[in-house]
């Protein structure tokens, strides 16, 4: 996990701005609630009447009220108003002390009100509550103001007023005040404007709620733009180092790891790591804000079922623990298995010639479909548990939102909530439940991303056993260049007990050929490879023109070298494009020069586009003798120092063979020529022959010499050589 976080670190002024805008978003997401609450409770079952104070009041049913307030109210009331206009309308001034007006208003509406509803019952002849219209309203105030003429009146009135307020309980007294708002409706519409008046609230509200929602889209937006490029980057980065590092290994460190297996970390383990780089910077840190924000808005209220949400809390942090006890070993494994399965995959695809040729179609369908089967199985596992989570989830949802609806229910039949804080209590509890839900699932997801990490950090922190030296040497300004010598050289394969190479020493100096023959296996090739640094030698040294290889940069050793590998290797492109791989310096003219002396003209010619004809994956359009003259011309053409042939003329037919080195001695009469070879025919006129066998070297010198003096040189030599060839007559003659 610090591995990934270590990587969103670099980018860290984008992951601020995404914490900023997130804040933002959660802001307006949090916001939404309390709209919704108002317009169910305020726009709807108040008429869009906010406050118990009128904006506009008749002056009829102002003094009403002033007759119910106290002297001080009544004159703060008639002071906030203006002069009433040609209609009797008097209007709130902009400058009002509306919360002390809040005050002196809501009893006096309240009880007036509830004047008017008995007035409306009296004339409908019943007992019951009847809802008084504006009629009943100018009624209960023309009897209030004629009571009001009589000596001590209104100070009776308030008496009486107070004593009926202090016998009620706390909770009486705010449904009573709840009631407070359907005195200014009344007077609205009175007045003909309740309609004007709760469509505009309703308007004003409903477009911040928009407003809100906008800005919430553009953010999200915002948010998602700059966790995919940080992901991106993040990967482009990682596929960057990978790539370096690996491009930087000796052949051991890509032993180590397999092919198969650096493909699989530079391609899915990367999009892992790029898939839980987006959701931590889209989920688990949105996941917090808006859950914290949520408690915030639930403590805030007073509704007192804040306890559901502690409950349903602890109900999903219960499910996720036994989830993830299950499901995470397996998630671990599955980075193996699809390793596993891109092994074989890679066998069979590479191998599809011999494996048809052995009839052994059925057995590789059978080793790809177990390791696909075991894929498959872990797979199921996981995301079984996961679909398994999701009705848990949801039946904990459910269940919360019934215990509020229940709750809540019987909290509004007593008068202490109203339907819109339940709607919104019910929303930010399941903001709340969402947030762990996000961070239970990313939680999940982790295990699997963090293993990924793991193996790609595994990959970058490998340094390669094979690296240049602090101060390099340069090779000598003057005198013979491309003298390459081996100094007791012994060499042991990383891993093994026993050396592949022991004891070699012998020089190769430039004009002249050096042939490393001998049995398959005795460590040729791997003698030849010593030269590059592929590998590095256990005991002694190799030197070139007396500077240890080693002690050289390997750019600097690689430009002196021109390499043909043993299996021949083309890239993508055209025809030129490789054999001009060697460098920028090479041009058309050396490349058609190469080509001619790797007697590969006649082919190239043949085909309609010439030097331009394309080049297929791997060289996979062309023959493997065609491939083969193709590799050694490109290493013709970069002019080096030292040519290096890890048995190139193995695919060759012998005239092709004996052409091409007839016209490369001419090319490389200044060079120094190091062969691997098979066949004795294309070592029989090399100025050294070098005899390897298990790794020691047991014959050095001309075909002559060996000829004479070399018992595994003759055996060779007798098993590929007719008696004739040989120079040698047959007994009896």
């Amino acid at each position: 996990m610090t591995k990934i976080f270590k990587q969103l670190g670099r980018h860290w002024a984008a992951c601020l701005a995404v914490v900023a805008l997130l804040i933002v978003q959660a802001y307006c997401d949090l916001s939404l609630p309390d709209y919704t609450s108002k317009i169910v409770d305020t726009g709807i079952q108040q008429g869009g009447i906010e406050s118990p104070v009128p904006d506009t009041v008749r002056s009829a049913t102002l003094q009403a009220l002033e007759l119910l307030m106290s002297e001080d109210d009544a004159a703060l009331a008639d002071e906030a108003y203006s002069d009433p206009d040609a209609d009797g309308v008097r209007t709130l001034k902009p400058d009002a002390d509306t919360a002390a007006l809040e005050n002196a208003f809501t009893t006096p509406d309240v009880v007036l009100y509830m004047a008017a509803a008995k007035n409306a019952a009296t004339a409908a002849g019943t007992t019951d509550t009847v809802a008084p219209t504006a009629y009943d309203l100018d009624a209960v105030a023309t009897q209030l103001a004629a009571a009001s003429q009589a000596p001590g009146a209104r100070e009776m009135l308030q008496s009486q007023l107070t004593d009926g307020l202090a016998q009620l309980d706390e909770t009486v007294a705010d449904s009573l005040s709840s009631q407070a708002m359907l005195l200014v409706a009344l007077e609205y519409d009175a007045q003909g404007i309740a309609h004007d008046v709760q469509m505009s609230y309703l308007l004003r509200t409903g477009g911040q709620m928009l407003a809100l929602t906008l800005l919430m889209v553009a953010v999200a937006v915002a948010v998602g733009f700059i966790a995919s490029r940080v992901s991106a980057a993040i990967g482009r980065d990682l596929r960057r180092d990978v790539f370096r590092t690996v491009v930087g290994y000796s052949n051991a460190e890509i032993e180590k790891f397999s092919t198969a297996s650096l493909i699989t970390r530079t391609t899915n383990d990367i999009q892992q790591v790029q898939f839980v780089c987006v959701i931590l910077l889209r989920m688990v840190a949105y996941a917090p804000i808006l859950g914290i924000g949520g408690i915030m808005h639930v403590a805030s209220g007073n509704t007192g079922l804040e306890w559901i949400i502690f409950v349903a809390v602890a109900a999903l942090l219960a499910l996720i623990a036994v989830l993830m006890n299950v499901a995470m070993p397996k998630f671990k494994q599955m980075q193996v298995l699809v390793d596993r399965l891109n092994l074989v995959s890679r066998e069979i695809l590479t191998g599809i010639m011999p494996i048809r040729a052995f009839s052994r179609e059925a057995f590789e369908e059978k080793r790809f479909d177990r390791a696909n089967t075991d894929l498959m199985k872990t797979q199921l596992f996981t995301n079984r548990t996961m679909v398994a989570m999701m009705p848990f989830m949801t039946l904990i949802m459910n269940g919360t939102s019934l215990l509020i609806v229940w709750f809540g229910g019987k909290a509004m039949d007593l008068g202490n909530m109203q339907v819109g804080e339940m709607i919104a209590f019910i929303t930010y509890t399941m903001q709340i439940v969402m947030s762990f839900l996000m961070l239970s699932m990313v939680a999940v997801m982790l295990p699997r991303a963090g293993v990924a990490a793991d193996r790609i950090d595994e990959v970058i922190k490998t340094t390669s056993t094979i690296h240049d030296p602090a101060a390099p040497k340069a090779l000598p300004a003057d005198g013979t260049h491309g003298v390459v010598a081996f100094h007791d050289v012994s060499f042991r394969y990383p891993g093994s007990d026993e050396d592949a190479l022991e004891h070699i020493s012998f020089t190769a100096r430039p004009g002249e050929t050096t042939a490393i023959i001998g049995s398959t296996g005795c460590g040729k090739s791997t003698l030849l490879n010593l030269i590059p640094r592929f590998y590095d030698v256990t005991e002694g040294s190799v030197t070139i023109d007396g500077v240890d290889v080693r002690d050289m940069t390997q750019a600097q050793l690689h430009d002196e070298l021109g390499y043909v590998p043993q299996k021949g290797v083309l890239f993508s492109g055209t025809i030129t494009s490789n054999l001009k791989f060697g460098g920028d310096h090479i041009t058309d003219a050396d490349a058609e020069q190469a080509a001619e002396i790797a007697q590969a003209t006649e082919f190239i010619s043949a085909k309609p586009e010439g030097f331009d004809s394309p080049i297929a994956q791997g060289g996979s359009n062309v023959s493997g003798g065609q491939k083969q003259r193709l590799s050694i011309a490109r290493a013709i053409a970069k002019h080096p120092q030292i040519y290096l042939f890890d048995d190139s003329f193995s695919a060759l037919d012998y005239k092709t063979d004996v052409a091409l080195r007839r016209a490369l001695k001419a090319k490389t009469d200044n060079a120094t020529v190091i062969i691997v070879a098979q066949r004795i025919s294309t070592v029989l006129h090399a100025n050294q022959i070098l005899v390897l066998d298990e790794g020691r070297l047991v014959g050095k010198g001309t075909h002559a010499q060996l000829m004479e003096s070399c018992p595994a040189y003759q055996e060779i030599a007798r098993s590929q050589l007719s008696q004739k060839e040989l120079n040698l007559q047959k007994e009896g003659e």
